[in-house]
């Protein structure tokens, strides 16, 4: 049984240590706040553990973002500074001089760019302000590789990596954060779909999967393991050839 009460301390603890060992007294943590469930719980694990003056949220549209109030709300309840970077001319820019050199954009190019131009919006920040940048995915996502490789994936440290998706929840209700910022549906703002449209299956399902090993359906089940497969070079440290003596 999960014991999100005691899971809740042990991750305010381990943050706690991370910025003793990794920065200076005013070192803060930099977080790039969507409104979802996962940044929202990050940001309030941070301001537990660090105080809010030393959690900085930044805000990061792709152009217009319907929902991005329930960001700033979050960043209100928390008390804590935050500013909006919107990376919709930056990744058009890039897009625009990717096609002058010849070449053609695809699917995988127009998904996964502005991942990457909003980490490097937010280790610029991160440069400006002094600090260490979360990562705020989950289990559940790297486990099927629903993440961008240098983009959303990136970050200096990693609260939830090791946490399913019913089990964040979890730890956002363990910190009292209202029902909006824990239940949101998850989008990535990027494709106009949901995460679980983009899966094929739902949160839910992948969670008993990855713990208790069940999966009622043969068909999702043969694609969250083949999706587990072909994930691995994100899961994985980059493989690095060593020089022998």
């Amino acid at each position: 049984m999960f014991d999100a009460k005691k899971v809740k301390q042990q991750m305010v603890t381990w943050i706690s240590d991370y910025f003793q060992k990794n920065g200076s007294p005013e070192t803060k943590a930099v977080i790039g706040i969507s409104g979802g469930k996962d940044s929202s719980i990050v940001a309030a694990l941070c301001a537990e553990a660090l105080g809010k003056d030393r959690v900085f949220g930044v805000l990061i549209p792709h152009g217009d973002q319907h929902d991005i109030d329930v960001a700033y709300d979050l960043c209100k309840t928390l008390g804590i500074a935050y500013a909006e970077i919107n990376i919709k001319e930056p990744a058009q820019a890039l897009y625009d001089k990717i096609e002058m050199a010849g070449l053609q954009l695809n699917n995988i190019a127009v998904f996964n760019t502005p991942a990457r131009i909003r980490m490097a919006a937010l280790y610029a920040v991160s440069g400006i302000i002094g600090g260490r940048v979360a990562n705020t995915g989950n289990l559940s996502e790297k486990w099927v590789g629903y993440s961008t490789k240098y983009g959303d994936s990136a970050g200096d440290f990693s609260p939830l990596a090791d946490l399913t998706v019913t089990e964040v929840k979890a730890i956002g209700r363990e910190l009292g954060l209202a029902p909006k910022f824990i239940d949101k549906t998850p989008i990535d703002g990027l494709c106009g779909k949901t995460d679980e449209d983009n899966l094929g299956f739902t949160y839910a399902v992948l969670d008993r999967y990855i713990r208790e090993g069940v999966c009622d359906d043969e068909n999702v089940k043969e694609k969250i393991n083949r999706l587990h497969k072909m994930s691995q070079h994100k899961i994985n440290p980059m493989p690095v050839f060593r020089l022998s003596e």
